[in-house]
């Protein structure tokens, strides 16, 4: 399914075939702990590291998308299903995505 891996310290967004669901995302992030926030009404999530903010931060890049708190290392914004307990395609497109992403 379409998802999209933000590398912070690469300053890239790629469009990325997620076919393991939350555990591609653990993958894909590169932690085990991992959150979400909803970035728009379509169901589509960004999940990042739970543990970002904890971390050492030196040397990591550094994002925000919209107006949520800025994140580090790496994200992946998925869709998820109406109930929430499932991930499938991302609806936004990526032109969209890369436009809402301020690189810190």
């Amino acid at each position: 399914m379409k998802a999209y891996l933000i590398d912070a310290n690469q300053r890239t967004v790629s469009p990325v075939d997620l076919a393991d669901g939350l555990d591609g995302i653990r993958r894909l992030v590169g932690y085990e702990s991992i959150d979400s926030e909803e970035i728009d009404a379509s169901g589509d999530r960004l999940f990042f590291d739970e543990s970002c903010f904890l971390r050492d931060q030196s040397g990591k890049g550094r994002f925000r998308l919209d107006n949520l708190v800025p994140l580090a290392g790496k994200a992946v914004v998925v869709g998820t299903t109406a109930d929430g307990a499932g991930v499938k395609a991302a609806t936004v497109e990526l032109t969209n995505l890369q436009r809402r992403i301020t690189w810190l």
